[in-house]
């Protein structure tokens, strides 16, 4: 245990709001450069409108900052908020945080969905969400003690630098005995010496009597965190149960909450065995669909993918109870024991690693080129306790080695590492770099939208094969699935407010495996619902896999399975049992639109929001290169002959090349015509002033940026 000093520098005793129907109708204030502490109301019309979580967050934040505000800037806020229906123990999936705050590689609102216990712990101690302003030249801890009603700011000296031992002191210094009551968000030195880094979110692991962790990782949150001279925030409540939450219909939500348990208990071991494997299912499934990214995207498939699949992690994950939030029947949250890393300050030593995931398995293993299981999980220790978004640093280095790999970027660049695809020593020693902000590291920490700016000015690379091999959009890096044969998924990624994640719209089975929305129009309505009914989980505090990921035995034979419509029900059900306000499936929709659509106008505000940034690299779109062609060239070549009508006998494939790349791009820029409308937008992707007033959110604020940018009643 290390020696470590705690200075209190402001202590606010407090009388805990209760919680009522899943709200406290409060939120609280930490104002960093002044040590100011402060509640604050939450007024109806905000609950009714944003309805938790994200939307807290976004408003918040909105509050917050201005249209020059940049992610460095005091004024800053990070904000952490559950959601009405977080906290529900007995419902799988009911225990999510949301962070959000101006990101340092887009520039703009940033959000992220992780599990853990803070953001419960949070609600339960009194607050809905929690803003952090300012900044602070100590490190500081935040306290917040919702058993004994109160709030410190606290200066330390001598914590460790990484998250994982900063996590595991303060539980035990903070939980008087009960490390359960306990939960971290602390960030690591990658959060400090790049812009990917991420937070991690931790909860106490009874049966292994360790603490474990998720991470908030895109966008750079934890670079934001470590700026404002945060060490750690800790959360500490005590026992939670089916009435902590005070819901409106106890009974109504034990029986909805039983149907989904049940059904997931029963069914998981038939589907995708999640609480075996976890999310490491889906590699061998991509792979077989041509969808897994390997060489920076470049690929969607390669024969040593099972290498990286569930049968080899089903042998590695220490078998157990895996639940991020208590009580959660899907229990995905799997890790490996007495792993014993090959480089670095844990080389020979044993760590428990938390993970890895499908995203850390694509984006750190096959999109680099490596196929070895322990490599992965060696990057994945290493990036989650130094705060760094696995994602982010996969995609980052491989369009870095892709780059190499081509001769934009040479040894004399790198300071000598071969950063040749498959090259493991190189890929782990750019990761040490990153945390200790040195050498090329420091480069490839900047994130893919800086380093094409730096190779291109700093290296005479060329710009426009930067522009299409560099797998970002907004600023931030591409998550891991190849998107250029469904164009529903182009859009997925183009169109997210936040930049290219998953999250919003996951569509690619139901475009290129199924054909289901053959038409502009049809994947214009996917791209309208699936990131509204997706945006609602992070209103409520909820996690989306007990949704989709597990689904009812007869779902096949539903008008749309792909929705899971009695999945959509029983949540309505939920809601209106913990909030009581009764809702149909159509209102969570309506829910989603209102901070959806604010959420677009927040990036107006910021200077993005529009129909440019909705842009995205051609190698999301189609092949780059000519190589990329030939690997493909039936699929291409029938696609130039049957679909387009092109005679292509005596083109040389740079001619057949080109030709579809302009078929591909025009198909993207109609799918935007198309979605703009779906969503009430001008042909420009910004919100009417009719969609803002259907939508309520027709503040004068909101109407002033819109008529700002010529968008007009």
């Amino acid at each position: 245990m290390a020696d470590f000093e705690m200075q209190v520098m402001q202590t606010f005793d407090y009388q805990r709001p209760v919680v009522q129907q899943g709200y406290t109708d409060h939120t609280l204030y930490i104002g960093l450069s002044e040590t100011a502490i402060a509640l604050k109301p939450v007024a109806t019309e905000t609950k009714n409108v944003f309805i938790g979580g994200r939307g807290y967050d976004l408003w918040l934040l909105w509050k917050a900052v201005g249209p020059t505000t940049r992610w460095n800037d005091p004024e800053n806020t990070l904000c952490i908020a559950c959601g009405p229906l977080g906290g529900t123990p007995v419902y799988p999936g009911s225990g999510k945080s949301i962070v959000a705050t101006l990101s340092p590689t887009t520039g703009s609102v940033m959000d992220s969905n992780v599990g853990g216990y803070f953001g419960p712990y949070l609600k339960f101690a009194g607050f809905d969400a929690l803003e952090i302003q300012g900044k602070t030249n100590q490190e500081a801890v935040i306290f917040i003690d919702g058993i004994d009603q109160k709030i410190q700011i606290l200066k330390t000296t001598g914590l460790p630098e990484v998250a994982h031992e900063i996590c595991a002191i303060l539980t035990d210094h903070f939980g008087q005995g009960k490390p359960r009551s306990v939960s971290v968000v602390a960030a690591g030195p990658g959060a400090r010496h790049t812009l990917l880094g991420c937070l991690n979110f931790s909860w106490y692991d009874v049966k292994r009597k360790r603490v474990r962790y998720k991470q908030a990782g895109r966008g750079g949150i934890g670079t934001v965190f470590a700026d404002k001279g945060l060490k750690a925030i800790v959360a500490r409540w005590d026992t939670v149960t089916a009435d902590t939450n005070q819901p409106a219909d106890k009974e109504r939500l034990k029986n909805v909450a039983k149907l989904h348990s049940r059904e997931i208990v029963e069914l998981d071991p038939k589907q995708n065995e999640m609480a075996r494997i976890g999310t490491t299912h889906l590699v061998t499934i991509m792979n077989d669909h041509d969808l897994l990214p390997t060489h920076n995207f470049r690929y969607g498939r390669h024969p040593q993918a099972p290498n990286l699949g569930q049968q080899v992690y089903r042998r590695l994950f220490d078998p157990g109870y895996d639940g991020c939030w208590m009580g959660c029947t899907v229990a995905c949250s799997h890790g490996v024991k007495d792993f014993v890393p090959l480089t670095g300050p844990y080389k020979g030593r044993k760590v428990f690693v938390d993970g890895p995931e499908y995203e850390t398995i694509a984006g750190c293993g096959s999109n680099l080129g490596i196929f070895d299981p322990h490599t992965v999980v060696e990057m994945n220790f290493y990036c989650d306790t130094y705060g760094l978004d696995t994602i982010s640093v996969g995609t980052g280095l491989a369009f870095a080695m892709e780059c190499f790999e081509l001769g934009l970027i040479d040894a004399s660049h790198t300071g000598g590492l071969d950063l040749s695809f498959g090259n493991r020593l190189s890929s782990l020693e750019l990761l040490h770099q990153m945390a200790r902000g040195a050498g090329f590291g420091k480069i490839v920490g900047q994130g893919v939208r800086r380093m094409k700016a730096i190779f291109a000015r700093n290296y005479g690379a060329d710009p426009a094969l930067l522009q299409d091999i560099g797998m970002e959009a907004k600023g931030l890096e591409f998550s891991e699935y190849m998107t250029k044969e469904s164009l529903a998924q182009q859009g997925g990624y183009g169109l997210a407010l936040k930049g290219p994640q998953h999250d919003e719209a996951w569509l690619i089975f139901l475009d290129m495996v199924h054909n289901f929305m053959p038409t502009f129009e049809q994947k214009a309505e996917a791209l309208h619902w699936f990131p509204m009914f997706r945006t609602w989980f992070g209103l409520c505090g909820l996690c989306k896999l007990p949704w989709n990921d597990i689904v009812p035995e007869d779902n096949q034979d539903t008008q749309e399975p792909a929705k899971v419509m009695k999945h959509v029900r029983w949540y309505a059900e939920y809601f209106g049992a913990v909030t009581g306000r009764q809702v149909a499936a159509d209102d969570l929709i309506r829910m989603s639109e209102a901070v959806y659509n604010f959420q677009r106008i927040f990036n107006l505000k910021m200077g993005l929001g529009r129909r440019e940034h909705d842009n995205i690299p051609y190698r999301a779109v189609g092949p780059v290169t000519v190589e990329e062609y030939e690997s493909r060239a039936e699929r291409y070549d029938q696609q130039l002959k049957e679909k387009h009508q092109i005679e292509i006998d005596g083109r040389s494939t740079a001619e057949k090349l080109a030709l579809l790349r302009r078929f591909r791009e025009d198909a993207y820029e109609k799918l935007k015509d198309a979605v703009y409308q779906r969503r009430g937008w001008t042909a420009s992707g910004i919100p009417t002033v009719a969609t803002v007033k259907r939508l309520g959110i027709d503040f004068p604020e909101v109407l002033a940026v819109l008529k700002a940018n010529g968008v007009l009643a």
